[in-house]
């Protein structure tokens, strides 16, 4: 059997999450054979990811496909790819607001983008949703400066409603719920609710069987309810709690099975937004400065971002009329990856 052909590919750490990117040239244009072949980049499916360079968890088991847009009113197309790590499966039903952090600055290492001053703005389209946003960053004369953040602004639809069920509560096995779809679905409960402080490490919390087992009931009833049919990897489970470092809120996500170590870009957006919605799950629970960005305090330090809602939209369809914050990105390694033989 002859050798895999080798694959130009970019590793970087985006944000709270690390995953490969690539040129959407540089791989199979068929979805099902581009899918095979990135399980055999990443080593899927295999907990430890041992034979290709995925990190054995969801958040290092990602993919960004990159290519110049075809629409007027943005620079660059990304795609989202979330593969699994022990079960051989790739979806496209979700955005990565961590990933997304590092798009930017692959299209100026991947001269899909001209940088023609210091200050850098790529306008990013979105494939997964349809949804854009706008990367700002430090790039001069090519080079990506990876020290500085790139900031992150997330246009706002106007046809996609910020609840999914029209409903600013419900109950879910039980327990009461707010849905809320700011650029990712995602579900907020009260981490009383479920027997838990919310002071717990992501493992002391996987490791607790009644408490995984609610969070899957719960997230199950919100897939039928929020119209995501059979989505592996939505929506996201977000417990609240009182802020205890001086923030707006303490969170724990599952996405939607493991515990994130933080949280990711398009999660905090939703729990932001809930955190604005008068009645809403988890809101009397917030301490919100008004003028001042939201801290979402999470595992490992804490998350800062603006959402704004529409004041012209109605009371019972509110919308986020802006939603931004900062990340840092850093490029890990270039070169060729070579999957495994199928």
């Amino acid at each position: 059997m002859s050798e895999p052909a080798g694959i130009p590919c970019i590793q970087m750490r985006g944000g709270t999450s690390k995953g490969a990117y690539f040129l959407a040239s540089d791989l199979p244009a068929d979805p099902a054979e581009r899918d095979d072949v990135l399980l055999r980049v990443l080593g899927t499916p295999d907990p430890r990811q041992i034979d290709g360079i995925g990190g054995g968890h969801p958040l290092t088991s990602k993919v960004a496909v990159v290519s110049p847009s075809s629409r007027a009113d943005a620079d660059v197309d990304y795609l989202f790819l979330q593969a699994g790590v022990d079960e051989a499966f790739v979806t496209d039903r979700q955005n990565c607001g961590n990933l997304l952090a590092g798009v930017g600055p692959f299209a100026v290492e991947r001269a899909l983008f001209a940088s023609a001053g210091e200050h850098v703005s790529i306008r990013i389209h979105l494939v997964n949703t349809g949804e854009s946003a706008t990367a700002t960053f430090t790039a001069v004369g090519g080079t990506v400066d990876y020290r500085e953040p790139v900031l992150l602004e997330f246009a706002s639809p106007t046809d996609k409603p910020l609840l999914p069920t029209g409903r600013i509560l419900d109950v879910l096995d039980g327990i009461e719920a707010t849905c809320v779809d700011n650029g990712m679905p995602v579900v907020v409960v009260r981490a009383a609710d479920l027997g838990v402080t919310g002071e717990q490490t992501p493992a002391e919390l996987e490791a607790d069987e009644a408490l995984a087992d609610r969070v899957r009931r719960i997230r199950t009833a919100a897939l039928k309810l929020m119209g995501l049919g059979e989505a592996p990897s939505l929506p996201k489970i977000s417990l609240l709690s009182p802020p205890r470092d001086g923030g707006t809120i303490s969170t724990r996500t599952f996405i939607p099975v493991r515990c994130h170590e933080a949280i990711g870009v398009l999660g905090a957006a939703g729990v932001a937004a809930a955190l604005l919605l008068p009645g809403a799950v988890g809101a009397e629970l917030a301490a919100v400065s008004p003028g001042r960005p939201l801290r979402l305090e999470h595992p490992s330090g804490f998350l800062d971002i603006v959402v704004e809602l529409d004041p012209d939209a109605p009371a019972d369809r509110p919308r986020t009329a802006r939603s931004a914050l900062a990340r840092t990105a850093r490029k890990l390694f270039e070169g060729t990856v070579f999957p495994r033989p199928a």
